[in-house]
C-alpha cells in the first residue's frame, strides 16, 4: 500500500468540517424551528455567547444561514436557513429518529415532528432511483478520487 498523509478525500469530512461543530446542528434546529434571534438560541441551546456567535458567523460565511437586522436600536439580528440550510431537515430528522431509537430506547422523547399528512414523521433514507430503503448489504462504495479504493489507498 502506498504511504499517505492526507486522510481520504470525503463529502462527509467537508460537510462535518461545516456543520461538525458542536452546536452548529443544533443552531440550524433552532432556526428551523424558527428560533432565530441569539437570545432565543442562547436559552435553547445553552451554549456560551462567544461560541454561539462564532457558530454563527460560520453558518453564515458557508451559506447556511442569513442574517438580517430586526432592530437598529440596539442593533439586533435574527438568523434564517438558506436552501442550503433548509437541506439540513432531512439530516437533523433522520439524526432525531436515530437518537430517539438507540438513545431514548423509544422512552420520555422530547419532540415529535408531524409530516403534512398527519401522522408523526419516522424519517427513511430511500434511494432516489428504485424507491428502496437503504440498507448497508444493498450498498457497493466506488471511490472516485485518483489513488484511493473502497479499503483506503491504492498501491504505488
Amino acid at each position: 500500500m502506498a504511504a499517505t498523509k492526507d486522510p481520504r478525500p470525503c463529502s462527509i469530512a467537508d460537510t462535518l468540517a461545516v456543520v461538525g461543530e458542536k452546536y452548529s446542528l443544533l443552531v440550524v434546529r433552532e432556526v428551523c424551528l424558527g428560533n432565530g434571534r441569539f437570545d432565543q438560541l442562547v436559552r435553547n441551546i445553552a451554549a456560551p455567547r462567544d461560541v454561539l456567535a462564532a457558530r454563527l458567523r460560520r453558518l453564515v460565511d458557508a451559506g447556511i444561514l442569513t442574517k438580517r437586522a430586526y432592530s437598529e436600536r440596539p442593533q439586533r439580528f435574527e438568523y434564517r436557513p438558506t436552501q442550503a440550510g433548509l437541506e439540513l431537515e432531512p439530516v437533523l430528522m433522520t439524526l432525531k429518529e436515530w437518537g430517539d431509537r438507540h438513545l431514548r430506547n423509544g422512552v420520555d422523547l422530547p419532540m415529535a415532528v408531524e409530516h403534512i399528512c398527519g401522522n408523526e414523521l419516522v424519517p427513511v433514507v430511500t434511494c432516489q432511483a428504485c424507491g428502496d430503503p437503504l440498507h448497508h448489504e444493498d450498498l457497493t462504495a466506488h471511490p472516485q478520487a485518483e489513488g484511493w479504493t473502497a479499503k483506503g489507498p491504492s498501491a504505488a
